[in-house]
């Protein structure tokens, strides 16, 4: 196996982790090194030197990242507006501050944090869904 076969593999490896993790934090942050890694990846078809498909992955990804990002946050943001936070009925989420009857607890629901009530008391970490929406408070019953 040849240096540049076994670059191959690496990019491939780094392209490949890179999405598990942004699936995992769906926070579009490593989305932009992916690209960068895919561009790295096709480099070593061309260019057997590591440090310039490592200087090409790193300068593009920050790159995309500084002038990408913010369009498609703001675009992402106008979509959650039309969509309205009613999509979040029958939706999973995962309590991060306890809820009990009388107090409001926190839900991490669809990647983002909101303020919830419940007719019985969830401790962290309980796995619940969302039966109602009001304002921006979401009712939750327990996935038991």
């Amino acid at each position: 196996m040849s240096l540049g076969d076994l670059m191959t593999y690496i990019w491939l490896a780094i392209v490949i982790l890179l999405i598990i993790v942004e699936l995992m934090t769906i926070h579009l942050t490593t989305i932009w090194f992916v690209t960068s890694a895919i561009v790295s990846l096709i480099l070593t078809f061309f260019i057997d030197s590591f440090t310039v498909q490592f200087i090409v992955f790193i300068v593009l990804g920050i790159i995309l990242l500084i002038t990408t990002r913010p369009t498609l946050l703001k675009l992402l943001a106008k979509y959650r507006q039309k969509k309205g936070i009613k999509h979040l009925i029958g939706m999973r989420g995962q309590v991060i501050s306890p809820i009990s009857k009388n107090q409001l607890g926190e839900v991490k629901v669809d990647g983002q944090l909101w303020l919830a009530t419940s007719d019985v008391t969830l401790e962290n970490g309980s796995f619940v869904t969302v039966m109602e929406v009001n304002d921006n408070i979401i009712k939750v019953s327990s996935d038991k």
